[in-house]
């Protein structure tokens, strides 16, 4: 039987195209013009994907998500526009249990052939997203939640202080929200730095860090070329670059942003970040985290730090969204441990209590 995808959207004209896209897919669709609407089909019908726009009349995507991560979880994609307004909701609702989005045609420039294959294939592997996980994910972010309410002031040290350790994440489908968990778990005064690739476009990456910023104890920045790699600080990969390393006279690390040279399919990589990592710093001295996503990028470079002494974690399939991405670590053998999230998450704080001579 061909897989089911609701397409809500209040245009006429996205949910023709859609549509049409899903259908010479081979998929069986159906369409409703807003989030309550949406929310009374999911009554009667079950889906296997659901393409949630984000501005409609009578209710909007992210209270629809809401809705629908609380009484009927299902794997939503929602279909967003590249404003900053609109990536801003996109986040709330990745946090509140979406999958994945994408950019939604007729924006800017964009049409749906230059954006056909990116739909299809994110369409596709929410579809195959085991409605379980998705439960798991909500109680992930109710605990972030919790933990938000207690947040105390930040810490801003103005003095650069060469890192001991460093920590490295990756993430693609699916991370979002488990970095977002992360990043707001870190105390105040966690001892090493923490820079993530996480797969977003260029347009995404700044408002994502200014995000977790707002909810750290941490200072989270974009990524950008000199920036310091010290004590208290989380880098997010800059969209369009990949996250390299440099090490100053002093010690210190510092960002360096890479072009797409190795005409890798993700900008940033993770692999690229584990790379650079493995050339600039000792290897012994890191950990790496490989995080729910599509492909494999990240397990080879995960590889090459554990074949050099680095602590290596691939997220279990336990709770990973998308087993795709830790599982080709693992499996490559590039993880030293195999753990759910949330046993991740406890190796994260664990390993800010581990003391070493540096990286």
């Amino acid at each position: 039987m061909p897989k089911k995808v609701l397409v809500v959207d209040d245009s006429a004209l996205i949910r023709k195209q859609l549509g049409d896209m899903f259908d010479k897919a081979g998929y069986d669709v159906k369409k409703k013009k807003n989030g309550q609407e949406a929310i009374e089909f999911l009554n009667e019908v079950d889906f296997d994907v659901i393409t949630m726009d984000i501005n409609m009349p009578v209710m909007d995507g992210l209270t629809a998500v809401k809705h629908i991560m609380a009484a009927k979880p299902t794997p939503i994609v929602m279909v967003s526009s590249l404003t900053q307004d609109e990536a801003d909701i996109t986040f709330e609702a990745l946090s509140e249990g979406a999958v994945d989005y994408v950019p939604k045609p007729g924006t800017i420039t964009l049409n749906i052939e230059e954006t056909k294959n990116e739909i299809l294939e994110k369409v596709e592997m929410a579809s195959r997203i085991k409605k379980n996980r998705l439960t798991i994910r909500k109680l992930a972010t109710k605990k972030k939640k919790a933990i938000e309410s207690k947040l105390e002031d930040k810490n801003r040290s103005t003095i650069p202080k060469k890192a001991k350790k460093l920590v490295l994440i990756g993430a693609s489908t699916g991370g979002p929200g488990l970095i977002e968990e992360i990043v707001v778990s870190l105390p105040k005064d966690y001892p090493y730095p923490v820079c993530i690739v996480q797969h977003m476009p260029a347009s995404f990456t700044a408002g994502f860090a200014n995000r977790l910023d707002k909810n750290s104890n941490l200072n989270v920045i974009e990524a950008k070329a000199g920036d310091l790699i010290v004590p208290g600080k989380v880098i997010i990969a800059k969209g369009g670059w990949h996250l390299h390393f440099s090490k100053k006279a002093s010690g210190i690390l510092s960002v360096k942003l890479a072009p797409n040279t190795m005409k890798r399919f993700f900008v940033p990589s993770v692999d690229e970040m584990f790379f650079s990592a493995s050339k600039i710093c000792d290897p012994k001295n890191i950990m790496a985290v490989e995080l729910t996503g599509i492909g494999d990028d990240g397990a080879d470079g995960m590889v090459a730090l554990k074949d050099k002494g680095a602590y290596t974690i691939a997220e279990s399939e336990e709770t990973a969204v998308v087993y795709g991405m830790p599982k080709e670590a693992y499996e490559r053998g590039g993880a030293v441990k195999k753990l759910p999230f949330p046993k991740i998450v406890d190796e994260i704080l664990q390993y800010g209590k581990v003391e070493s001579d540096g990286i």
